[in-house]
């Protein structure tokens, strides 16, 4: 038979301010989930005009529209040398 101890009011004071660890471990796993979805938002905004791209051409090719595939491919093909001289340019800036 367990026994239970009523806690003073200064004894929740003082684990209070001292800190609790009941809630820890979920506010662990919040941050956790949090920094995974900034990862996913970071993700699809980097590579989201290229994916678009490649499923944009992958469809076209599936669907017999091969000069529209072959042309879409360049668009993407140029939008990604494109980014990449940009951000290249960006580095170089800012380690000046």
């Amino acid at each position: 038979m367990k026994l239970k101890i009523r806690k003073s009011m200064l004894s929740r004071l003082v684990c209070r301010i001292l800190g609790e660890e009941k809630g820890a471990v979920m506010m662990e796993y919040v941050i956790v989930a949090v920094l995974i979805a900034a990862a996913c938002v970071v993700a699809v905004a980097v590579f989201g005009k290229t994916i678009v791209g490649m499923f944009n051409v992958a469809g076209k090719g599936a669907s017999a529209q091969h000069t529209e595939a072959k042309s879409a491919l360049d668009t993407t093909q140029s939008d990604q040398e494109s980014g990449a001289k940009e951000s290249s340019e960006y580095h170089d800036s800012m380690h000046k």
